[in-house]
């Protein structure tokens, strides 16, 4: 079945794509969530002129993305927390700090687009981590964070 998302969709698609699903997946997950409509021929010739009137709007965001990720490359942040003698830190860094200390430096950033690499999705010891932000669709920065002893 086709449908037309109405938002992202983590491992389907952006807003406003039109992708195939499965019937049972449309019907009784993503159309009452309100995540998508069903793909009609009137609501596809809605959709086209929409994305034709949002075409000029999307280069300027794409610039504005592009710019951001210009500015992050290579930033490298220091995250103070509490930590034993062993390296080992009470707690954990999360998305969360990372999104606080971009605040910081005048990025905002929401923390559901930020991504600790390495596999884990909080950090548990010091050292310095890596992390990818998802700016914009497939614009995407990398930063280095370091964690320190307060």
């Amino acid at each position: 079945m086709e449908i037309i998302l109405k938002q992202d969709v983590a491992n389907l698609g952006h807003k406003d794509d039109v992708v195939t699903v499965k019937n049972g997946y449309a019907t009784n997950y993503l159309i009452p969530q309100g995540f998508a409509i069903m793909a009609t021929p009137s609501a596809k010739k809605m959709h086209a002129e929409n994305m034709r009137q949002r075409a000029h709007k999307e280069t300027k965001l794409r610039d504005d993305a592009t710019t951001l990720a210009a500015n992050l490359e290579g930033l490298t942040l220091t995250i103070g927390a509490k930590a034993s003698s062993t390296g080992k830190i009470f707690g954990s860094v999360t998305n969360i700090q990372i999104a606080e200390a971009l605040a910081a430096k005048g990025f905002e950033i929401e923390r559901k687009n930020i991504v600790i690499l390495g596999g884990e999705s909080t950090v548990k010891e010091l050292g310095t981590f890596d992390a990818e932000i998802k700016i914009y669709r497939e614009i995407k920065s990398s930063i280095k964070f370091e964690v320190v002893s307060e």
